[in-house]
Protein backbone atom coordinates (compact mmCIF):
# COMPACT_ATOMS: atom_id res chain seq x y z
CA UNK A 1 0.00 0.00 0.00
CA UNK A 2 0.97 3.71 -0.98
CA UNK A 3 1.04 5.83 2.30
CA UNK A 4 0.63 9.47 1.78
CA UNK A 5 0.59 12.30 3.96
CA UNK A 6 -0.92 16.25 2.76
CA UNK A 7 0.07 19.14 4.70
CA UNK A 8 -1.34 21.78 4.18
CA UNK A 9 -3.18 25.05 6.42
CA UNK A 10 -5.73 25.34 3.44
CA UNK A 11 -8.75 22.85 3.62
CA UNK A 12 -9.44 23.59 -0.27
CA UNK A 13 -5.91 22.58 -1.11
CA UNK A 14 -5.48 19.69 1.31
CA UNK A 15 -9.16 18.05 -0.19
CA UNK A 16 -8.09 18.87 -3.71
CA UNK A 17 -5.00 17.70 -3.43
CA UNK A 18 -6.46 14.57 -1.87
CA UNK A 19 -9.18 13.86 -3.94
CA UNK A 20 -7.16 14.34 -7.51
CA UNK A 21 -4.24 11.65 -5.98
CA UNK A 22 -6.88 9.29 -4.91
CA UNK A 23 -8.63 9.78 -8.24
CA UNK A 24 -5.68 8.75 -10.03
CA UNK A 25 -4.16 6.22 -8.07
CA UNK A 26 -7.35 4.26 -8.46
CA UNK A 27 -6.99 4.64 -11.78
CA UNK A 28 -4.17 2.53 -11.72
CA UNK A 29 -5.55 0.16 -9.50
CA UNK A 30 -3.39 0.88 -6.81
CA UNK A 31 -3.75 1.01 -3.08
CA UNK A 32 -3.42 3.51 -1.46
CA UNK A 33 -4.11 5.31 2.32
CA UNK A 34 -4.33 9.22 2.57
CA UNK A 35 -3.88 11.10 5.78
CA UNK A 36 -4.29 15.14 5.99
CA UNK A 37 -2.46 17.51 8.04
CA UNK A 38 -3.56 20.93 9.08
CA UNK A 39 0.19 21.93 10.20
CA UNK A 40 3.89 21.20 10.36
CA UNK A 41 3.63 20.78 13.86
CA UNK A 42 0.75 18.35 13.52
CA UNK A 43 2.49 15.82 10.86
CA UNK A 44 6.27 16.20 13.13
CA UNK A 45 4.18 14.96 16.24
CA UNK A 46 4.39 11.24 14.72
CA UNK A 47 8.06 11.17 15.51
CA UNK A 48 9.72 8.29 13.90
CA UNK A 49 6.20 6.93 12.79
CA UNK A 50 6.71 9.58 9.61
CA UNK A 51 9.37 7.20 7.90
CA UNK A 52 5.89 5.21 7.41
CA UNK A 53 5.10 7.85 4.00
CA UNK A 54 5.95 6.85 0.75
CA UNK A 55 5.13 10.80 -0.88
CA UNK A 56 4.61 13.89 1.42
CA UNK A 57 3.14 17.01 0.15
CA UNK A 58 3.84 19.78 2.14
CA UNK A 59 2.55 23.63 1.58
CA UNK A 60 5.33 25.69 1.84
CA UNK A 61 3.72 29.09 2.92
CA UNK A 62 2.11 27.78 6.70
CA UNK A 63 1.82 29.66 9.72
CA UNK A 64 3.94 29.19 12.84
CA UNK A 65 6.19 26.24 10.75
CA UNK A 66 6.53 26.41 6.93
CA UNK A 67 6.98 23.63 4.82
CA UNK A 68 10.51 23.92 4.46
CA UNK A 69 11.65 23.85 8.30
CA UNK A 70 8.66 20.74 8.47
CA UNK A 71 10.92 19.01 5.87
CA UNK A 72 13.77 19.57 7.48
CA UNK A 73 12.21 17.60 10.71
CA UNK A 74 11.07 14.96 8.34
CA UNK A 75 14.54 14.48 7.25
CA UNK A 76 15.89 13.82 10.66
CA UNK A 77 13.64 10.39 10.75
CA UNK A 78 13.07 9.53 6.76
CA UNK A 79 15.69 10.08 3.88
CA UNK A 80 13.14 7.93 1.82
CA UNK A 81 9.72 9.81 1.65
CA UNK A 82 9.38 11.64 -1.59
CA UNK A 83 8.90 15.13 -0.38
CA UNK A 84 6.95 17.03 -3.48
CA UNK A 85 6.36 21.09 -2.07
CA UNK A 86 3.28 22.79 -2.95
CA UNK A 87 3.52 26.75 -3.35
CA UNK A 88 2.36 29.96 -4.87
CA UNK A 89 6.07 30.79 -4.96
CA UNK A 90 8.73 29.09 -6.78
CA UNK A 91 11.28 31.20 -4.85
CA UNK A 92 12.38 28.40 -2.54
CA UNK A 93 14.20 26.10 -5.01
CA UNK A 94 17.45 26.45 -2.78
CA UNK A 95 15.89 25.45 0.32
CA UNK A 96 14.43 22.70 -1.57
CA UNK A 97 17.21 20.94 -2.81
CA UNK A 98 18.84 20.89 0.40
CA UNK A 99 15.94 18.62 1.78
CA UNK A 100 16.27 16.52 -1.60
CA UNK A 101 12.40 17.25 -2.51
CA UNK A 102 11.48 15.80 -5.53
CA UNK A 103 9.01 18.53 -7.26
CA UNK A 104 7.58 21.81 -6.98
CA UNK A 105 3.76 22.41 -7.58
CA UNK A 106 2.32 25.67 -8.03
CA UNK A 107 -1.20 26.53 -6.93
CA UNK A 108 -2.47 29.04 -8.95
CA UNK A 109 -1.16 27.62 -12.71
CA UNK A 110 -3.47 26.40 -15.05
CA UNK A 111 -2.49 22.65 -15.32
CA UNK A 112 -2.09 22.47 -11.57
CA UNK A 113 -3.78 19.12 -11.54
CA UNK A 114 -1.96 17.61 -15.04
CA UNK A 115 1.39 18.58 -13.10
CA UNK A 116 0.14 16.96 -9.95
CA UNK A 117 -0.61 13.80 -11.97
CA UNK A 118 3.02 13.93 -13.44
CA UNK A 119 4.46 14.28 -10.58
CA UNK A 120 2.77 11.12 -8.88
CA UNK A 121 3.85 8.93 -12.13
CA UNK A 122 7.30 9.90 -12.09
CA UNK A 123 7.23 9.45 -8.56
CA UNK A 124 5.98 5.87 -9.08
CA UNK A 125 8.65 5.01 -11.76
CA UNK A 126 11.36 5.92 -9.09
CA UNK A 127 10.04 3.70 -6.56
CA UNK A 128 9.45 0.76 -8.95
CA UNK A 129 6.07 0.11 -6.81
CA UNK A 130 4.80 -3.24 -6.68
CA UNK A 131 4.10 -5.05 -3.65
CA UNK A 132 4.96 -8.09 -2.18
CA UNK A 133 3.41 -10.35 0.57
CA UNK A 134 4.87 -12.68 2.06
CA UNK A 135 3.12 -14.89 4.94
CA UNK A 136 4.63 -15.44 8.38
CA UNK A 137 3.18 -17.44 11.57
CA UNK A 138 3.83 -15.20 13.87
CA UNK A 139 3.48 -16.07 17.81
CA UNK A 140 1.07 -13.04 17.48
CA UNK A 141 -1.08 -14.20 15.08
CA UNK A 142 -0.52 -15.14 10.65
CA UNK A 143 -0.27 -12.08 8.67
CA UNK A 144 0.81 -11.30 4.94
CA UNK A 145 3.11 -8.57 5.19
CA UNK A 146 4.45 -5.86 2.48
CA UNK A 147 7.76 -6.94 2.39
CA UNK A 148 8.95 -2.99 1.83
CA UNK A 149 7.57 -2.14 5.05
CA UNK A 150 9.74 -4.66 6.98
CA UNK A 151 13.26 -2.80 8.37
CA UNK A 152 14.82 -5.68 9.46
CA UNK A 153 14.73 -9.01 11.23
CA UNK A 154 16.83 -9.72 14.57
CA UNK A 155 18.15 -12.91 15.62
CA UNK A 156 17.68 -12.87 19.48
CA UNK A 157 18.33 -16.69 21.17
CA UNK A 158 15.66 -19.05 19.79
CA UNK A 159 13.43 -16.47 18.78
CA UNK A 160 13.58 -13.59 15.50
CA UNK A 161 11.85 -10.36 15.61
CA UNK A 162 10.68 -8.55 12.63
CA UNK A 163 10.69 -4.54 13.17
CA UNK A 164 7.89 -3.03 11.20
CA UNK A 165 6.67 -0.07 9.21
CA UNK A 166 3.13 -0.31 9.49
CA UNK A 167 0.91 2.79 10.53
CA UNK A 168 3.34 2.80 13.51
CA UNK A 169 6.70 0.95 14.15
CA UNK A 170 5.58 -2.73 15.65
CA UNK A 171 7.30 -5.73 15.83
CA UNK A 172 6.46 -9.67 15.55
CA UNK A 173 8.12 -12.65 16.32
CA UNK A 174 8.60 -16.24 15.64
CA UNK A 175 10.51 -19.05 16.09
CA UNK A 176 12.58 -19.63 13.21
CA UNK A 177 16.31 -19.22 12.46
CA UNK A 178 17.53 -16.39 10.26
CA UNK A 179 18.91 -18.50 7.51
CA UNK A 180 15.88 -19.66 6.60
CA UNK A 181 14.17 -16.05 6.45
CA UNK A 182 16.98 -15.04 4.81
CA UNK A 183 16.39 -17.37 2.03
CA UNK A 184 12.96 -16.03 1.79
CA UNK A 185 13.46 -12.75 1.59
CA UNK A 186 17.09 -12.38 -0.18
CA UNK A 187 15.01 -12.34 -3.30
CA UNK A 188 13.88 -8.85 -2.09
CA UNK A 189 17.16 -6.92 -1.32
CA UNK A 190 17.49 -8.00 2.28
CA UNK A 191 21.12 -8.41 3.16
CA UNK A 192 23.17 -10.10 6.35
CA UNK A 193 25.13 -7.63 7.75
CA UNK A 194 24.93 -9.27 10.90
CA UNK A 195 25.50 -13.29 12.45
CA UNK A 196 21.82 -11.38 14.20
CA UNK A 197 20.42 -8.45 11.69
CA UNK A 198 18.91 -9.35 8.31
CA UNK A 199 18.51 -5.75 6.95
CA UNK A 200 16.04 -4.74 3.78
CA UNK A 201 18.04 -2.86 1.81
CA UNK A 202 15.66 -0.16 0.68
CA UNK A 203 15.73 1.19 3.98
CA UNK A 204 19.06 1.87 4.77
CA UNK A 205 19.95 5.36 4.04
CA UNK A 206 23.71 5.56 5.02
CA UNK A 207 26.52 2.52 6.03
CA UNK A 208 29.20 4.23 8.06
CA UNK A 209 31.06 3.78 10.87
CA UNK A 210 30.68 -0.43 10.51
CA UNK A 211 26.79 0.91 10.92
CA UNK A 212 23.70 1.10 8.50
CA UNK A 213 21.37 4.05 9.79
CA UNK A 214 17.62 3.27 8.85
CA UNK A 215 15.16 5.27 7.29
CA UNK A 216 13.28 5.62 10.97
CA UNK A 217 16.53 6.66 12.39
CA UNK A 218 18.03 3.62 14.16
CA UNK A 219 21.36 2.47 13.32
CA UNK A 220 22.42 -1.17 13.61
CA UNK A 221 26.11 -3.19 13.92
CA UNK A 222 27.94 -4.05 10.65
CA UNK A 223 29.88 -7.19 11.40
CA UNK A 224 33.61 -6.59 10.78
CA UNK A 225 34.03 -9.18 8.45
CA UNK A 226 30.72 -7.92 6.49
CA UNK A 227 31.69 -4.48 6.20
CA UNK A 228 33.58 -3.85 2.96
CA UNK A 229 30.92 -6.03 0.93
CA UNK A 230 28.25 -4.00 2.76
CA UNK A 231 29.28 -0.95 1.80
CA UNK A 232 30.33 -1.82 -1.66
CA UNK A 233 26.65 -3.79 -2.00
CA UNK A 234 24.78 -0.58 -0.73
CA UNK A 235 26.58 1.94 -3.40
CA UNK A 236 26.05 0.03 -5.90
CA UNK A 237 22.42 -0.40 -4.87
CA UNK A 238 22.17 3.33 -4.54
CA UNK A 239 23.85 4.17 -7.72
CA UNK A 240 21.54 1.55 -9.71
CA UNK A 241 18.26 3.88 -8.59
Amino acid sequence: MIKIAICDDEKYYREYIERKVGRYLHSKELEYEIDLYRTGQELIKLGIEMSKYHIIFLDINMNDMDGIETAQQIRLYSNNAFIVFITAFISYAIEGYKVDAVRYLLKEKDNFEKSLEECINTILVKMDYKVVKERFSFLEGERYLDVSMILYVESKLHKLEFCVMDNELVTYSLYNKLDTVEEILKQYGFIRIHKSFLVNIKQICEVNNHKVFLSNGLNLPISKAKYKLIKETFIEYKGDI
